[in-house]
């Protein structure tokens, strides 16, 4: 049996995933609303094939429970957020977690570490667990890392296709783990050793963050010179060896926002472009409320409460709002003890900020300057009703000619 702990955006559907095709799985999770909402029989966030995907792993007899259980293959799917001060990963929620399986897991257990840590973590903070019990790791108790790889919006797909990279100490015990995911990954599984592992998937993020990092720096050398930085992208993108993305309001999520930190934090004074491009996708919301302000200065608007942000979420059509640029936007407003801007998201359904609306049309109804932090495919179906409002596309996904851009 396959204990994941942490019922969150990666092990609930990684639990999922795995129980619908074949294995005998339990979910654990210390938060007892969350078991008790699957235990009942419904999910906790959206996804586009979670709802399928949950009913098979219920018919093929998944568990939830609040225990961890005794048995001799984990797998670990909790958070790992960073040290603002430091830029260091916070392993805490990684090492409660196994020294909780420690406490009932069987002799030659795997433990198996999906959440995302920097180069190095699992020596410093975890094999340090197993010394205290005096375990001998490779013969009592062994330890894995296969980094998750997918993304809010396109889980169940990327669970599915995309390759994976497992960690381990031996090539034997890489090759059991490698069985599992097996059973439902098509993409291509390398077996490599731990800290390759830990190094490889941080890298991708960076590596994303710096190229985001470069559209939006673009942005603003454009703004400055009053160039449309969206027309320049799409020439310079027709030479065959370039590949500009679109810039945007910053970049949100718990990987990309997150992971390079780690870097930065284990790597000062090596780590220079990755600082830099934290900076700079970290100083975006702030431009775009810049922005804003000038918007509302040509057009008038008097009042900060006539502007209203569409968009909460960290990308388009999921409910994940971590580390999201609109929050980011918001923490900057308050920061300068402004406040009074008007906030809409049709993904977003409980209160999580002030002035946020559940209804479209009261949302427009109050506000003259619509700012699109986020391009769900509501606002494109609904485009027509933002007629008569002056427009601040973030995302670059409106055609209109007369809307403003960043």
């Amino acid at each position: 049996m396959i204990n994941v702990i942490g019922l969150g955006y990666i092990g609930l559907p990684t639990a999922l995933m795995l129980a619908a095709h074949g294995m005998e799985v339990t979910g654990t999770d210390y938060n007892e609303e969350l078991v008790h909402t699957l235990k009942a029989g419904r999910t906790t966030f959206k996804e586009e094939g979670l709802e399928e995907l949950f009913h098979k792993a219920v018919e093929s007899g998944i568990q939830f429970s609040n225990q961890y259980q005794r048995t001799d293959m984990y797998i670990v799917s909790v958070p790992t957020p960073y040290d603002k001060k430091s830029k260091k990963v916070d392993a805490r929620y990684v090492i409660s977690a196994i020294r909780s399986i420690l406490e009932v897991c069987l002799q030659e257990s795997i433990i198996v570490i999906e959440s995302t840590v920097s180069p190095g973590t699992i020596d410093r903070y975890v094999r340090p667990l197993f010394k205290e019990r005096n375990l001998v790791i490779g013969k009592d108790i062994h330890i894995v890392h296969a980094p998750e790889r997918i993304i809010p919006g396109n889980m169940v797909y990327e669970l599915l296709n995309n390759n994976r990279t497992i960690g381990a100490d031996s090539f034997e015990v890489g090759e059991k783990v490698k069985t599992i995911y097996s059973s439902f990954c098509k993409g291509e599984i390398i077996v490599t050793d731990i800290r390759t592992a830990e190094m490889t998937k941080v890298v991708e993020n960076t590596f994303r963050d710096i190229n985001i990092a470069y559209a939006n720096e673009l942005a603003k050398i454009c703004r400055s010179d009053n160039l449309d930085v969206y027309e320049i992208i799409r020439i310079a993108n027709k030479h065959p060896r370039v590949n500009i993305l679109s810039p945007g309001p910053g970049v949100g999520g718990h990987c990309i926002s997150v992971d390079p930190w780690f870097l930065v934090g284990d790597y000062p004074g090596l780590a220079n472009i990755i600082l830099a491009a934290r900076k700079i996708n970290d100083s975006m919301p702030e431009f775009v409320l810049r922005r804003i302000y000038e918007i509302m200065k040509e057009n008038n608007i008097r009042e900060v409460g006539r502007v209203g942000l569409y968009g909460l979420t960290y990308k388009e059509d999921v409910d994940d709002v971590r580390e999201s640029p609109t929050l980011q936007l918001l923490d900057c407003m308050e920061k300068h003890l402004a406040g009074g801007i008007r906030v809409y998201d049709p993904w977003i359904t409980k209160d999580i900020v002030e002035n946020q609306y559940h209804n479209f049309e009261d949302f427009l109804n109050d506000v003259d300057l619509v700012v699109i932090m986020v391009g769900h495919n509501h606002i494109k179906q609904n485009s027509h009703m933002l007629d008569g409002k002056y427009i601040l596309d973030t995302r670059s996904i409106m055609e209109n000619e007369e809307i403003y851009r960043l």
